[in-house]
């Protein structure tokens, strides 16, 4: 039997995954340098590219790969399709929408110590991008996030844009709408303020 290729093996690996994986733990798992591992995802991801007719897409985000449904096949999917995302992630992604680019320790300051789990599962999900500025992160959204949520634009200022209008419509601050997003849990959320880069005296709870 002929050898498989690296690229095939990582394309498997992906797959049955059924979630984002970085290169180094890709790396660990072929038992690969780094070097070698993304010269072969970068193969692999043109490889797809060419295919035709092909649902899927190998995407990078914030150093993770994953494989996604091709943008313009999201509208022919059916809702319970869509992979979940758990409702304690909600607020946090609704925060980082409605205020990005925004530092990962401002999200801290209105959601408190809890927001480090969520900013890393919801960079594992592909949803947000985090990029290192400084002693903190600069979190926006990804095109797979606006996808997910419906939005209809998808570079992150205009999802910004978006996100601020639906919570206008709701007569919501950002905090009230991320309390909304999540009515099972009782959370008390910080204000912060983009514009005037400070925190208000002001917080928003969840009903149970």
């Amino acid at each position: 039997m002929s050898e498989v290729s690296l690229s095939v093996i990582l394309e498997a690996i992906l797959f049955t995954s059924g979630r984002s994986m970085s290169t180094a733990e890709l790396a660990v798992i072929v038992e690969k340098s780094n070097a070698i591992v993304e010269a072969a995802l970068s193969e692999l991801q043109a490889r797809i590219k060419r295919r035709q007719d092909s649902a899927l897409q190998l995407t990078e985000v914030s150093g993770r790969w994953i494989f996604e449904v091709r943008p313009n096949l999201s509208e022919h999917l059916p809702d319970s399709f869509r992979p979940d995302t758990p409702q304690r992630l909600l607020p946090a992604a609704a925060l980082i929408a409605y205020h990005q680019p925004m530092a990962q320790s401002q999200l801290v300051e209105m959601l408190g110590q809890r927001a480090y789990d969520h900013v890393r599962d919801l960079a594992n999900l592909g949803l947000i991008d985090r990029r290192r500025d400084g002693l903190t992160r600069r979190l926006t959204t990804t095109r797979r996030f606006a996808e997910y949520f419906g939005c209809p634009e998808v570079e992150y200022r205009a999802v910004r844009t978006w996100f601020r209008a639906e919570a206008a419509k709701m007569g919501l601050t950002s905090a009230q709408l991320a309390a909304s997003l999540a009515p099972d849990e009782q959370m008390t959320i910080t204000e912060f303020s983009a514009e005037e880069g400070s925190t208000a005296e002001v917080s928003a709870q969840s009903e149970e």
